[in-house]
């Protein structure tokens, strides 16, 4: 048992939630919120109407474009600077300065440029995403040891074939956790995107329901996107692990 909770600490989390959950349900009472077992059963019931799919479906494509957009561009920036130290002192900060900055002050500048809809929420949701991925990707390309580099120019290996046979294997360990880090971030992004500038989307229909105080689609819709993130998460996890040490 002690293991599994080791090697699946996103699953262990949700189950530690749906405990502390349903002890706070038994202090607060019905009107503050549903207990799990309800909670997963009217969720079930949603799961049975197109309208709700119709909402996931919005949310699911947005996020996996808003994904694809980050790690391209995260890739892609971090391997340039990765391969330029000059370049990597430079912009560093600049990239350390942009992770810490509340994102949300930056949806108004979204709105403005992309407008209400798809286009504002996966932009969002890229932007999320695409800090931290560049940041692991950098500090991966570090982390290469020297060796390597030096070996590759020794046989006057192409950049492209540098990158291709030597960088990218040697980091991708690393790579793949940036990738995962950016993976919940895209997710955030993406839903508070549609939160604040959407008509559709799991967002848009948790804000309408805490507009209505409907507390069976706020729980629920809350449920089914920590679910969703925990799965995903744990496998991410798992292929995390499986690429750090192939053979355990």
């Amino acid at each position: 048992m002690r293991r599994a909770i080791a090697r699946y600490p996103s699953l262990s989390l949700v189950v530690a939630l749906l405990i502390l959950w349903q002890i706070v349900f038994w202090l607060v009472g019905r009107n503050a919120l549903l207990p799990p077992v309800e909670t997963g059963l009217y969720l079930a019931r949603l799961l049975q109407t197109t309208r709700f799919w119709g909402h996931i479906a919005e949310t699911g494509i947005a996020f996996i474009i808003a994904l694809s957009i980050a790690i391209v561009a995260g890739l892609a920036i971090g391997l340039i600077l990765g391969m330029n130290r000059t370049a990597a002192e430079v912009f560093e900060p600049f990239l350390l300065a942009g992770n810490s900055i509340p994102k949300i002050a930056l949806y108004p500048i979204v709105l403005l440029i992309f407008g209400i809809g798809m286009p504002s929420k996966i932009a969002f949701g890229a932007i999320h995403g695409v800090v931290p991925i560049a940041i692991f990707t950098l500090t991966a390309c570090g982390n290469v040891p020297p060796i390597l580099i030096r070996t590759a120019n020794a046989m006057r290996l192409t950049r492209w074939d540098t990158v291709r046979s030597v960088l990218l294997p040697a980091a991708l360990p690393d790579i793949f956790s940036g990738i995962r880090i950016g993976f919940s971030l895209t997710l955030i992004g993406t839903i508070l995107g549609e939160m604040f500038g959407s008509q559709r989307g799991l967002g848009y229909l948790l804000m309408t329901a805490i507009g209505l105080q409907n507390i069976e689609v706020i729980m629920s819709v809350t449920l089914l996107l920590v679910l969703v993130a925990a799965t995903v998460n744990t496998l991410l996890l798992i292929q995390d692990r499986r690429l750090r040490d192939p053979a355990g």
